[in-house]
């Protein structure tokens, strides 16, 4: 992959997908494409068959997915497995028949099982059960992965997959209904200070363990092995993919504390009182990735946790905060 390469980057609407076309605009690649959903429905296979005949393109980043925190993932299976495994297949065998060189498939640290021997390494995969509260999302992942592994076998393709952990940063969804844990903090943590209330309620009770990282270092490390690695660099017993990850990780609940020490930060004589609510899942006890592999490659993170919440939040303001 090139600076003149013809690219497709899928999903450059949402968190991972923007942070890549930001990356990739900021390294100077000049043949970009992108596509709105109303533009192309990836779910259509005809339409992206279609497109992928008239595009001719050189690689692709296929971050487009359908996703959501454990409440939208309970509450949603069949549209998550449904949505991420036609999305997925349409895009990677648009890819295959017509002659992608190169193809980078994000999946999902949620792929591994529930209670996987920590730090989470690559071959954990498909060694136990799932967590309850996403396992379709996960098995539409895993499909996903599966099938790059067995086209890269049979057809000789170079389509690689990362799963990155807990992710987070600028274009982040502060829809309480469909969120993940930390912009979803971020967003009560300020309207409980621009409400003047004192409390904010949080599910499960803190205690489970959980890694971040930061959407632009994701970007960073996906044209990072796109420009200078294969698949079969990254080949394991479990298929051609590797983890990505911060390897730091924290409680919930210190993620809570940290995250509402940046909200209030402008308000130094106030605090914010968290309630756990138990009724509510915790999730997966432990989920850290074990990150040595994509370190030994040349690549590590860079934004720290408490650098990467603040400009979270003064994204969150300029979007959401009218």
């Amino acid at each position: 992959m090139d600076k003149n390469s013809k690219i497709f980057v899928a999903g450059h609407r949402g968190l991972v997908g923007s942070a890549i076309l930001r990356n990739l605009n900021a390294k100077g690649y000049t043949s970009v494409v992108t596509k709105t959903h109303r533009e192309l429905d990836l779910m259509d296979q005809s339409a992206v068959n279609a497109f992928f005949r008239q595009e001719s393109f050189h690689a692709v980043f296929l971050a487009a997915a359908f996703v959501g925190g454990i409440g939208a993932n309970s509450s949603l299976p069949a549209d998550f497995i449904y949505r991420n495994m036609m999305i997925g297949f349409n895009v990677v065998e648009a890819a295959r028949k017509f002659g992608v060189k190169k193809l980078l498939n994000l999946g999902s640290t949620c792929i591994y099982p529930k209670m996987a021997p920590q730090p989470i390494r690559e071959e954990s995969l498909l060694t136990g059960p799932l967590e309850p509260t996403n396992d379709a999302y996960a098995l539409a992942k895993i499909s996903v992965i599966k099938l790059c592994t067995s086209y890269n076998k049979q057809y000789g393709t170079d389509f690689l997959s990362v799963m990155p952990t807990n992710l987070y940063g600028i274009g982040d969804n502060y829809d309480l209904q469909g969120s993940h844990v930390l912009p979803a903090m971020i967003r009560k943590f300020h309207e409980a200070k621009v409400s003047g209330k004192d409390e904010v309620e949080l599910w499960g009770d803190g205690t489970p363990l959980r890694e971040f990282l930061f959407a632009d270092d994701l970007a960073e490390a996906t044209v990072f092995l796109m420009e200078n690695y294969s698949a079969a660099d990254l080949r394991n017993e479990a298929g051609d993919f590797l983890n990505l990850g911060s390897g730091k990780e924290l409680t919930i609940a210190q993620l809570a504390e940290t995250i509402e020490k940046a909200v209030y930060a402008d308000c130094p004589n106030r605090r914010c009182k968290i309630l756990w609510n138990t009724a509510m899942p915790n999730g997966t006890p432990r989920k850290l990735c074990d990150v040595s592999r994509i370190e030994k490659l040349g690549w590590s993170a860079k934004t720290s946790l408490e650098e990467g919440i603040k400009i979270a939040y003064e994204d969150f303001k300029e979007r959401y905060v009218k």
